[in-house]
């Protein structure tokens, strides 16, 4: 398994669940991907971690509806300084959600809107060093910023995060920017305008890797999710988009 001490600076290194039933998700994404869902640690407000065979790979927290945002996946990126980037993040156009926190000795951490909107966190790591096994049968795949605004989106994970950003597609038809080139390349950026329906946000999207798509499917359902997209084929995998029982949507590839 490709396990990892770190993420690269400026790369997807931690994704969580923000739900507003801990009770239903927990067994679920156990049951779905192995995971094991540690309990809520009070000392944190309740939030909690899943682990695969002992390793980190996602965290949780209530969703109490006083943000009155649906439930959803966030997505971090690693930052070395998140004062410094919170700051050069609002002198590009982005605004700020969470303000930098520290978290006991874990990191620091923060929230913020990026030029086209959508919401990003950030992660400076302490002892918490973020996903510990990526791209391997129920571990984070792939990390996705859904867009309708494309080109100041690229400039401002360029200035903001120093993305060594490459254009893999650019027609009218795919718009699309990587983190990384190639086999090395760590998340991507697409042009959604086309895509995104009417009064959903820019967001980032969450891939988790399953041996058999259709399979995790049918379990997602069995276990009480729903089918967003159905399971198609493409260039990068079999994928399917679903939610969870309380509603938060993600994607599985094999």
């Amino acid at each position: 398994m490709p396990k990892r001490d770190s993420a690269p600076i400026g790369a997807p290194c931690w994704i969580d669940l923000f739900t507003s039933d801990p009770d239903k998700s927990r067994p679920f994404y156990a049951e779905l991907l192995g995971w094991t869902a540690e309990a809520p640690n009070e000392a944190f407000g309740g939030y909690f971690n899943f682990t695969k065979d002992g390793v980190l790979v996602a965290g949780g927290m209530r969703n109490d509806g006083e943000a009155g945002i649906p439930d959803h996946w966030n997505v971090y990126l690693a930052v070395e300084d998140a004062e410094a980037t919170v700051a050069t993040a609002t002198a590009h156009g982005g605004g700020v959600i969470v303000p930098p926190m520290a978290v006991a000795d874990l990191g620091t951490m923060a929230v913020i809107t990026d030029a086209g909107g959508a919401a990003i966190g950030l992660w400076q790591p302490g002892t918490h060093k973020g996903i510990g096994i990526i791209a391997e049968p129920g571990a984070p795949a792939w990390f996705e910023l859904h867009t309708r605004d494309y080109d100041a989106s690229v400039e401002f994970y360029k200035d903001v995060f120093g993305w060594d950003a490459h254009t893999m597609s650019d027609t009218p038809e795919f718009r699309y920017t990587t983190l990384g080139e190639g086999e090395g390349a760590l998340a991507g950026l697409m042009d959604s305008t086309g895509f995104l329906p009417e009064g959903v946000p820019a967001h980032w999207a969450v891939y988790l890797r399953v041996a058999d798509t259709d399979a995790a499917v049918k379990t997602a359902v069995d276990l009480g999710g729903a089918v967003i997209m159905p399971a198609e084929d493409t260039p990068y995998g079999r994928i399917a988009l679903v939610s969870d029982p309380t509603g938060a949507q993600f994607r599985l590839v094999q």
